[in-house]
Parts: C-alpha cells; sequence; structure tokens
C-alpha cells in the first residue's frame, strides 16, 4: 500500500496551482475540465502526487466539502494491487462504502469513508500505466516525469497528521488497524503548560502510509486541536509532511519561492545544546531557517511547519529531513514551550 494521490477540493483552482509550483516546486502534469466533474490539476514532485479539484456548483460532494470546510484534502488515496480484494475486504471488516469498485482507462477504482469527510480510494494502476496518470486524468506526454520539485528537493508524503474529535481517537486507531490493517507505532500525550493533546500514529503494513492522529484532551485548557475542529467544522487533516534529503537547502528555495515559515524563538537555539548534539547542519545555520531538530533511539530529524494560507487557517504543510529517526518531533513541542517560557521569565526579571 502506498500514498497513490492527494485529492484537494479548491474554490480557486489556477491560484492553488500557482502556490504549489512557485513555493513548493511542484511540476503540473495533466489537466482537465468537465461539467460533471469540474476542474482539476494534477502536480507532482519526486513520488508526490497532488490533484486538486474545482468543483462544480450543486449537488457535487467538492461542493458540499468546500461548504463545510473550505479549501482541503478531500481523498487520501491508497494505491493497491487489486482495488476490488481491497475494497471487499474493507467493506466486510466494517468500513463504510462510498463507490463501488468501477474500471476506467485501466484504473481500478473504489472509495470508502475514513475519518469526518475525508475518504480513501482504492487506485489499482494497470502495468505500464504513466504513473503520473489518474482516470480521466492522463498525464502530458511532453510534461516529463516529476523529478524532485524542480530544486525544492521535496520527494515524498513522509505523513499527514489528523485531528479528531476528543474522545474518538481510540475508535479511529481500531478502524485503521481493523479496515486497513495498519499498525499502531507511536502513541503519546503530549501536555504543554495548561494544554495537552493525546497523539496516535498508525501505519501501513508497507510502512509507506502513515497517519499521526491527535484529539485534545477535554481535562486541560482549549488549544490548537480544538481550534482546528471548531474553525474546520470536524475531523480531518491538520498538515501534510513533505520529506526532503536537505532540509536546508529545500527551505531556501522555498522561501525564494514566497512560501512563509513559522519563526522560531532564539532560546530554542541557545538551550539546544543541552538536548543534543547536532549531527548534520550547523545551529547557526538551523537558526537562521528556523529549522527545529530532534532526536529519538534511531537517530535524528529536521522540522519546520509553514504558516497557514489557508482562508480558515485550517491547513499548513511540513518539511522533514530524517537521518534514522521514526518519531515525528514531540520533543521540539516542549522544547519550544521551554524556550518561550525561558524568554518570558527572563523578560519579567
Amino acid at each position: 500500500m502506498t500514498v497513490d494521490h492527494l485529492r484537494f477540493y479548491v474554490t480557486d483552482l489556477d491560484e492553488q496551482v500557482r502556490r504549489f509550483t512557485g513555493g513548493y516546486g511542484f511540476r503540473p502534469y495533466a489537466d482537465a475540465e468537465s461539467a460533471a466533474e469540474g476542474r482539476s490539476a494534477g502536480l507532482g514532485a519526486g513520488r508526490i502526487r497532488l490533484v486538486l479539484t474545482a468543483p462544480p456548483e450543486g449537488d457535487h460532494p467538492g461542493a458540499a466539502y468546500l461548504s463545510r470546510h473550505a479549501d482541503g484534502v478531500a481523498d487520501i488515496a491508497l494505491g493497491v494491487a487489486d482495488a476490488r480484494a481491497a475494497y471487499a475486504a474493507a467493506v466486510a471488516a466494517g468500513a463504510r462504502p462510498v463507490a463501488e469498485p468501477s474500471e476506467r482507462d485501466g484504473f481500478v477504482t473504489a472509495t470508502i469513508g475514513g475519518f469526518g469527510d475525508t475518504v480513501h480510494t482504492f487506485v489499482q494502476r494497470p502495468a505500464g500505466a504513466d504513473e503520473r496518470s489518474l482516470p480521466g486524468l492522463p498525464a502530458r506526454p511532453a510534461a516529463g516525469a516529476a523529478d524532485g520539485g524542480d530544486g525544492t528537493g521535496l520527494f515524498a508524503v513522509d505523513h499527514l497528521a489528523v485531528c479528531v474529535e476528543a474522545g474518538e481517537l481510540e475508535a479511529t486507531e481500531r478502524f485503521y488497524r481493523r479496515v486497513l490493517g495498519f499498525e499502531t507505532i507511536f502513541t503519546e500525550r503530549i501536555a504543554v503548560g495548561a494544554q495537552a493533546m493525546i497523539t496516535t500514529v498508525v501505519q501501513s503494513m508497507s510502512g509507506e502510509v502513515t497517519l499521526t492522529l491527535i484529539e485534545p484532551d477535554p481535562s486541560r485548557t482549549a488549544g490548537q486541536i480544538n481550534d482546528f475542529l471548531k474553525t474546520h467544522d470536524g475531523p480531518g487533516v491538520q498538515h501534510i509532511a513533505f520529506a526532503t534529503r536537505d532540509i536546508t537547502g529545500t527551505v531556501r528555495a522555498m522561501a525564494a519561492g514566497g512560501v512563509d515559515f513559522l519563526t522560531t524563538p532564539d532560546g530554542y537555539y541557545r538551550l539546544l545544546p543541552e538536548r543534543l548534539t547536532v549531527a548534520r547542519h550547523t545551529v547557526p545555520e538551523l537558526r537562521e531557517l528556523n529549522v527545529l531538530v530532534d532526536a529519538d533511539h534511531d537517530g535524528q530529524l529536521f522540522q519546520i511547519f509553514t504558516r497557514s494560507a489557508h482562508p480558515r487557517a485550517t491547513l499548513f504543510f511540513e518539511v522533514i529531513e530524517r537521518l534514522g529517526a521514526r518519531s515525528f518531533g514531540s520533543g521540539n513541542i516542549r522544547a519550544l514551550y521551554r524556550a518561550v517560557e525561558s524568554t518570558r521569565t527572563g523578560a519579567e526579571g
């Protein structure tokens, strides 16, 4: 199983294509338009495939999605060897059927419900087909293979962070274990000041599909996860982490393309030597670019988050470089809080 593609429903297709091609370096390779399905564009970089769809008005699931949530990820499509078998097994295990198996242009697809209004489409690709093509969205032969984002270096979907309502985390985890055969690889409760959230990471047996499931802790003060659920109007994808092999080069290229990243307090880097010895890059370079670093038993990871450009600020992106680490940077949450507190108390003193 793989992440075949991510489908976004968007209000302004041209604007979103410009944003992803200009700042993220994704290469447009396909487009299609029909009265029934609206306009769609395929963008790629390395193994990343995004399908942006501006649906027609009226009775279309995309129009309903946009009305409730605004732009967002509506389908985490899963590449499988046998879409019919995957669909039958998922429905037998309790998945909500959305679209029964069908074949078009040699592709076999079928769709089940996931979390909230987000679905999963199983995609079975025909032998020898262009790896970027989809039913009704053939890749342009002259476009060339998506080969790494025109210099930004983004090449794969590392994971997707999914926010669910308080009390729904265990049920969502069970769904992915029972219905899709995922395994739980990480569970943690993260407390930061008066706020807290619970995180469980589920991953396909192939290791190619990773979802970080997050719920707010209702016993603590409401925080950003509560804000997301309220503003997004229910569960959904909060952020997508794109992998790179050189985060400093990628961040420089994306910033030059207009992507705005979150900043990090200087105290974070002042306290960094107490936490770990950086295995790659330099602390001054990380400070200059606002890149965070964390470690686990398997190695280190470097990460940075974009400032949301979403109309409701409910979707943003992460850039991540892994040097063996398999975790997701929870140490950075605590380190950032400590740095902010250190700065605050220093100012008060």
